[in-house]
């Protein structure tokens, strides 16, 4: 999933030189994202975790062993080195590896609970074009050459991870233009369009997974990936829609949102511009996917994801390429969902300490079950054990 703004962590930004780049100009309205606990990760014993012992392992190795390959990986060179070791081991023998070389901690959220919401994300497959048409008429930017995104961590340690985003008017840094805002110049121009797809609501979901493959009329297939975002805040249209009265809590899925939004097409506007929030992508290699090994999209740490194996998590409570447990349940059997997963990725609103999502894979089924998923889980990651 695409990051969104993170302001600073106490929400107070520091006494600054007076610059477009300070954090109190109206370049960005910063809005705070759920606290994390000051230690989110208190250690726990192997029992604690419901399930262990049952999952099968080896894809959980494989995705760890994909996080080693980031410069930034919270695994160490020499732990990765163990493990790529461990292929082919057998499931007890995979155990007793992780249980002899990690150490488990549960996460805890601010208030002190240990539970939290798990939703899912996947790849989709759309329909379009690389020029404008009455068919493809719903476009995918790539990053505007007027989008300016400021780094605040480079001068100030303490805003490490927060951006500005804005644009120049004159010599006035002011807020980049919202998703309303681009859509009424995208009536007059067609700039930064990369592709254009044949479905709003499609166009729309795109930004919410944050990349996706599509197949062009001239029979190619392309994959786009997050590049970057306006710098506004990302606002569920389901919860705009549960809010407004138009959908029941449990009708707000993806199909529940895409059957609303067809069978009101006057109100489209309306719910898309209800999340002001845009995201930008570019077109990168590896979109095939019709032969050979299908590769995943690459996640924030760098690396593709597997699906089933693979989450978005906020990295100010865990850290990226730890491995972690998770339990929650199967959105679409109802059973226990008890397994191994890598965090390696994050996303504008997984934010908070127990907060997760679940990386289904690419296609209509996993979009399915990414659509549906919504319960309560708990998380424990796995840090490596101190050296004797």
């Amino acid at each position: 999933m695409p990051p969104a703004v993170t302001p600073p962590a106490n929400g107070a930004p520091p006494a600054c030189a007076p610059c477009a780049a300070c954090p109190q100009c109206p370049a960005v309205a910063p809005v705070a994202p759920p606290p994390v606990a000051a230690k989110p990760l208190v250690e726990a014993n192997w029992r604690d975790l419901p399930g262990w012992g049952s999952d099968d392992l080896a894809p959980a190795l494989t995705a760890l062993l994909e996080s080693c390959k980031a410069s930034k990986s919270a695994v160490p060179a020499a732990l990765c080195a163990d493990a790529a070791k461990q292929v082919g081991a057998g499931n007890g023998g995979l155990q007793q590896f992780f249980e002899a070389r990690f150490v488990p901690h549960q996460v805890v959220n601010a208030d002190g609970t240990r539970e939290g919401l798990i939703t899912g994300y996947y790849e989709p497959l759309l329909k379009g074009s690389r020029k404008r048409s009455k068919v493809n008429a719903w476009p995918i930017h790539g990053v505007p050459d007027d989008l300016l995104t400021i780094d605040l961590g480079e001068h100030y340690p303490e805003l490490k991870g927060a951006r500005l985003r804005g644009r120049l008017d004159g010599r006035k840094v002011v807020p980049y233009w919202s998703r309303e805002e681009l859509a009424q110049r995208d009536r007059q121009t067609t700039r930064d369009a990369l592709f254009w797809l044949a479905d709003p609501i499609e166009a729309f979901f795109l930004q919410v997974q944050g990349s996706g493959r599509i197949d062009l009329d001239d029979g190619t297939r392309v994959r786009v990936a997050y590049a970057d975002q306006n710098g506004h805040p990302y606002r569920s249209i389901g919860r705009w829609l549960v809010e407004k009265g138009e959908l029941k809590v449990e009708q707000a899925s993806l199909d529940g949102i895409r059957n609303w939004a067809r069978a009101n097409q006057s109100r489209l506007d309306e719910l898309l511009n209800a999340n002001p929030s845009y995201v930008f992508f570019r077109e990168v290699a590896g979109a095939n996917g019709k032969a050979g090994k299908d590769i995943g999209p690459a996640g924030t740490l760098g690396v593709p994801l597997t699906p089933g194996r693979s989450i978005a998590v906020d990295p100010r409570a865990i850290p990226l390429g730890a491995p972690v447990w998770l339990a929650t349940i199967h959105p679409g059997t109802g059973k226990p969902l008890q397994r191994l997963m890598n965090a390696q990725d994050t996303g504008g609103a997984i934010k908070g300490g127990v907060r997760a999502d679940f990386f289904w894979g690419f296609g209509a089924e996993a979009g399915a079950l990414a659509g549906r998923m919504r319960p309560s889980g708990r998380l424990w990651v796995l840090l490596p054990r101190p050296a004797p």
